[in-house]
């Protein structure tokens, strides 16, 4: 497809590289012949022996990913059919699953090609492209797509800087254009997705897991507190477990309505809930003065996240949000810590929910832990590709 080059890995790398890491950084191969986003190059050692084949692509993590260990394995349609029937086979479960019709069809270097994921929305397929270096290979890969799998229709996002902006953006591709809300279903409950609609489509599919466990376990008769709730799907399955109430909070003005039609395709009565549009921030304070507690806290805060009187990083100030949380939080209740954050593993996030307890003088018990779900495939030779964490912890009764 293009010309292909050869980059010299340095010789601290090559041992993680023979052993199976994906991600191509500028410390790891002398880049200087890289040029064009989406070349195919090839790993080599001192004695330019073949390690692998890659490609360029820009993005937050690195400057590409490995696509295969095999020197005669060739970058083409082919190559991306084998990939995607290999993907696909791994998730025959879930299309069998009438419950459930919304998951992760295709996991970046999980499956084996970084920078690129693909959806399944009751039909609809999208496309999420992370550097202009994988968007290069649009066109064997939508072939690819139209020989391994039956859709209804293609959607994508460019989640790549373009000119020096940006760019998030929705496109329609290819086959029927949808009809939104699409409304999908996750283990029998129902959500309004919008594939045209901003970078975030309404539901984050990689806690499917986590809420079956929070609706079926949970929830029935209790008090339920929904922070950084974007559109309120914790929110929803609580109240389908049995929660007396839940209140979400969310500092986007959208996730009032959001939040609003998601409880409203599932027949649920959104006015018998409390739904604010404030700093979590702020509604924790209000929360103190006001003596409010609730049975089950859940703290799923974006990464990095600015208002205008805070800026949350989850690497730094994941112990001061817990302690807020803590405060709040019922004796014997259950605070849902969880994260996204790939710049640590889940030792160390368990260290921050010990620092919290510690210092709010509260003694806890891990209960439940989880992970990515099973179709956000991960390797073991790259730990930051499992990025999720999250820990159910019972806050136990005061003495």
């Amino acid at each position: 497809m293009n010309k292909e080059n050869s980059c010299l890995v340095a010789s601290s790398f090559i041992k993680k590289y023979k052993a199976g890491y994906p991600l191509i950084t500028d410390e790891t191969i002398q880049a200087n012949s890289l040029r064009e986003e989406g070349m195919v190059f090839r790993l080599v050692d001192e004695s330019n022996e073949f390690i692998a084949r890659a490609y360029y692509g820009k993005q937050n993590k690195g400057i590409g990913w490995v696509l295969t260990y095999d020197e005669q394995e060739v970058i083409d349609e082919a190559y991306f059919i084998r990939k995607f029937q290999a993907a696909f086979q791994q998730r025959k479960s879930l299309f069998r699953d009438l419950e459930t019709t919304a998951f992760r069809l295709f996991h970046a270097e999980g499956d084996g090609i970084g920078g690129l994921t693909i959806d399944y929305f009751a039909g609809f397929l999208l496309i999420n492209w992370y550097s202009q270096g994988i968007y290069s290979f649009k066109k064997p890969i939508l072939k690819a797509l139209e020989e391994t799998i039956e859709y209804r229709g293609i959607y994508q996002k460019k989640r790549f800087d373009q000119g020096g902006k940006y760019v998030e953006e929705d496109d329609y591709v290819v086959g029927e254009r949808g009809a939104f809300p699409l409304i999908v279903k996750e283990n029998g409950v129902q959500y309004a997705v919008y594939l045209n609609e901003g970078a975030m489509v309404g539901v984050f599919l990689d806690q499917r897991d986590v809420r079956r466990t929070l609706r079926d376990h949970y929830t029935d008769g209790k008090t339920v507190l929904n922070t950084f709730s974007y559109t309120g799907a914790f929110s929803v399955a609580a109240a389908l477990g049995g929660a007396t109430k839940t209140t979400s909070v969310d500092l986007a003005n959208r996730s009032l309505r959001k939040t609003i039609e998601q409880f409203s395709v599932n027949g649920l009565d959104y006015e018998a809930h409390d739904i604010i549009v404030e700093d979590v921030f702020h509604y924790f304070k209000y929360a103190v003065k006001k003596e409010l507690t609730f049975d089950v806290v859940i703290l799923d805060p974006p990464s990095f996240a600015r208002s205008k009187k805070h800026t949350f990083r989850a690497g730094k100030d994941y112990p001061s949000l817990l302690k807020q949380a803590i405060a709040i939080t019922a004796d014997d209740g259950l605070i849902v810590a969880s994260t996204n954050c790939a710049q640590f593993q889940m030792k160390r996030f368990k260290a921050f929910i010990d620092q919290a307890f510690k210092e709010t003088g509260v003694t806890y018990q891990i209960v439940e832990e989880f992970s990515l779900p099973q179709d956000f495939k991960t390797t073991k030779s790259f730990k930051d590709g499992n990025y999720l964490k999250v820990v159910f912890i019972r806050k136990q009764t005061l003495k």
